[in-house]
C-alpha cells in the first residue's frame, strides 16, 4: 500500500499522487508498486530490503540516494510467542522524495501518518528522520515500561504457583528483550555511522537532536539490559520457588496419607478372622475406634510440632 504526504495550511494531508518534496509511505507494498515506485527513479534494492525481516541497521549510499535501515519495536499481542518483536523500517531519501518501506504497520508509523507528531514538517526531511529515530526510541521506552508491568504482575502470581505457566511467560517477554537488544544494539551502530557521516551537520538543531536520539537510544540499552539481568534472576529465583512450593504440597499429601492409613491399619488387624483382643467384650468397636483416633492424633501432633503440615 502506498499513500502520499505532504504539509499543507490545514496539516498533513494525503495526496493523489506524488509531488516534489512529499514523503511516500509504503506498506507491504506488492510487485506492482514496487516497480511504479522504481520508476520515479528509486532503488529497487532499497524497496526491498526493509521488506527482509532479518534485515539489521545500516545506511548505505548509491548514485546520490541514501537508505536508512534501522529496527523499530511492534506489540503482535500477548498470545503471541514473542509478544514484542522488531521489525525493519527503511528511509530512502532522494532528491524529490522521502520514503519510509516497512513490511507492516506499527504503532510509530501511525503516530507520524495520523497527524498527532506536533510540528511535523515532511519539508526539512532531514529533521523528518532524526524524529523517526527519537520516536523509535521512545517506543522502545514505552514497550520496555509495559513490559515491567506485566512481570511484576506474574512475580505475583508466582509466588503461590506450582505450575510452569507463569515461568513460560516469563520465557516469552525474556525473547522480547533478546529482540530488543540485538536491535537496538544495531540501530546505535547506525545511528553513529550517521554521526560520523556528517549529513546533520548543516544545521545545529539538527545536530542536537541527533544527540538526543543517542541518548534515549542508549538509554533505552541499558534499560533493557537491566530488565533483562532482572528478569533471569527472577526466573532462576521462582524456578526454585515453585519446587519448593511442589515439595511443601507432596509434603503435605504424604503426612495426610500416613495419618489415614493408622486407622486403617487398625481395624485391618480387628477385620481378619482369628482370635483378637477385645473380641468379646461388648465395647470392643468403640475400644477400637478410639485407639484408631487417638494414634491419627499422636501422629498428626507429631507432623505439625515439625512444621509438616
Amino acid at each position: 500500500m502506498i499513500t502520499v504526504y505532504k504539509n499543507t495550511e490545514s496539516g498533513l494531508a494525503v495526496l493523489d499522487k506524488p509531488t516534489s518534496g512529499c514523503w511516500i509511505h509504503v506498506i507491504d507494498p506488492t510487485p506492482e508498486e514496487i516497480a511504479q515506485l522504481q520508476g520515479m527513479g528509486i532503488p529497487q534494492d532499497y524497496l526491498t530490503y526493509p521488506l527482509d525481516v532479518d534485515e539489521r541497521a545500516r545506511t548505505e549510499r548509491e548514485n546520490g540516494e541514501l537508505l536508512i535501515v534501522l529496527r523499530v519495536p511492534f506489540y503482535q499481542g500477548e498470545s503471541a510467542d514473542v509478544p514484542y518483536a522488531t521489525i525493519p523500517l527503511g528511509i530512502v531519501l532522494t532528491n524529490d522524495y522521502l520514503v519510509t518501506v516497512c513490511k507492516r504497520d506499527n504503532d510509530i508509523l501511525n503516530e507520524f501518518t495520523s497527524g498527532r507528531v506536533k510540528g511535523l514538517s515532511v519539508g526539512k526531511r532531514l529533521r523528518f528522520i532524526l524524529r523517526l529515530l527519537l520516536a523509535t526510541a521512545h517506543k522502545y521506552l514505552t514497550y520496555l515500561r509495559e513490559i515491567n508491568k506485566v512481570v511484576d504482575a506474574l512475580e505475583d502470581q508466582l509466588q503461590l504457583s506450582t505450575r510452569n505457566r507463569e515461568v513460560l511467560e516469563l520465557l516469552k517477554y525474556q525473547k522480547s528483550l533478546t529482540y530488543f537488544t540485538t536491535a537496538l544494539k544495531s540501530n546505535e551502530l547506525m545511528m553513529e555511522r550517521l554521526q560520523r557521516s556528517q549529513l546533520f551537520k548543516t544545521f545545529p538543531e539538527d545536530e542536537d537532536l541527533l544527540e538526543d536520539v543517542l541518548t534515549e537510544n542508549q538509554q533505552a540499552i541499558e534499560m533493557v539490559n537491566i530488565t533483562n539481568n532482572i528478569l533471569s534472576s527472577m526466573m532462576d529465583a521462582f524456578a526454585s520457588i515453585i519446587s519448593n512450593n511442589l515439595n511443601s504440597v507432596m509434603k503435605i499429601l504424604a503426612s495426610i496419607t500416613i495419618v489415614l492409613s493408622l486407622p486403617i491399619m487398625i481395624s485391618s488387624f480387628y477385620g481378619m478372622n482369628v482370635d483378637l483382643p477385645l473380641q468379646g467384650y461388648p465395647y470392643a468397636f468403640l475400644v477400637t475406634l478410639g485407639m484408631s483416633f487417638a494414634i491419627a492424633l499422636v501422629a498428626v501432633y507429631m507432623f505439625w510440632k515439625r512444621d509438616w503440615f
